[in-house]
């Protein structure tokens, strides 16, 4: 079961995820000038919404005590790891660094693995410690 921490961090960054796609949607958040970048920031819909839907279903599993809590919960993980890791690569390659831009995908890219590796750590350790007898 992951630690009080994880289920708040991946609650705050699903429904985040959730909210900036609705404010991106409703035009809140304003468009990008070019209509590449547009096109690029879209074509993250669908992986953002699958990470988070994952991610609440984890949450419910784990609240409800229903099988897969943990299988959903890494697969989240690894969804947003990877969502946030491209954003940054792409903004690296174009040689732009907006912090509005990079502290929440720097979120997206190491909260996911700090998280698994809490997640796993009773299962290494078990299988290590097995390992040595």
């Amino acid at each position: 079961m992951p630690d009080p921490w994880i289920k708040r961090s991946m609650l705050a960054t699903d429904v985040g995820f959730l909210a900036y796609w609705l404010a991106t949607a409703v035009q809140l958040i304003p468009p990008y000038p070019e209509r590449v970048l547009v096109d690029w920031n879209w074509s993250f819909l669908v992986l953002d919404v699958f990470a988070s839907v994952l991610g609440l279903m984890a949450l419910w599993c784990l609240r409800t005590g229903a099988p897969g809590a943990e299988q959903l919960t890494l697969l989240s993980l690894a969804l947003t790891h990877a969502a946030g890791l491209n954003a940054l690569v792409f903004w690296s390659l174009r040689c732009e660094f907006d912090v509005m831009w990079w502290a929440p995908n720097l979120w997206l890219t190491i909260f996911p693995v700090v998280a698994a590796l809490a997640v796993l750590r009773p299962r290494l350790t078990r299988d290590a410690a097995a390992a040595i007898r």
